[in-house]
């Protein structure tokens, strides 16, 4: 039995169909968005737009300014001195503000630090002052090992001549290691 050579498989134009039509809506997902923004605010948008007129009290704080459309927030708070006086900082204020910061981290770092060190040398102290006890104990410990064995010496010398008085007088040291 023959089977015809087309069977189950794909029409080639059909698969390119296919493709082409995913390809696109791939293209369009991935760059409807950002051409959506251009079109809208760049491109398109008119150059002349109307001045904010936005309330920037301290009860209207998160209430969208007037004219939102057409406007940024750039302007809001231009009049307000909290704001003007936080803006005009010269670049050297910042700085000098960045180092004192900095300088207040280093200073909390040496504190740790220096707390870490005094604990250091509490525990270095303690297991210097152990040490010496052990060394004190080993010192004891010699000198009764050296007395000891002076006294044995002294012993063995005191064995020996009382051995060699019973030589003298006729024992001869078989009769006790019979018993």
């Amino acid at each position: 039995m023959a089977y015809p050579l087309n069977s189950g498989s794909v029409n080639p134009s059909t698969l390119r169909l296919v493709l082409i039509l995913m390809s696109t809506c791939l293209g369009v997902y991935l760059l409807g968005p950002p051409l959506y923004w251009y079109f809208a605010e760049g491109a398109f948008a008119s150059t002349s737009c109307s001045p904010c007129r936005c309330d920037c009290s301290s009860e209207a704080i998160f209430s969208m300014p007037q004219g939102f459309g057409n406007s940024s927030f750039a302007d809001c708070g231009k009049n307000d001195p909290n704001v003007s006086e936080e803006m005009e900082k010269s670049f050297t204020d910042l700085l000098a503000e960045e180092l004192k910061l900095q300088e207040l981290v280093a200073s909390e770092n040496k504190r740790h630090a220096d707390a870490a060190l005094l604990e250091a040398k509490k525990v270095s102290s303690q297991y210097q002052k152990e040490a010496d006890k052990c060394n004190a104990g080993m010192e004891t410990c010699e000198g009764a090992r050296e007395k000891a064995e002076a006294a044995l010496i002294a012993e063995r010398k005191l064995s020996a001549l009382w051995e060699m008085r019973a030589r003298e007088r006729g024992w001869n040291g078989s009769e006790t290691t019979n018993r």
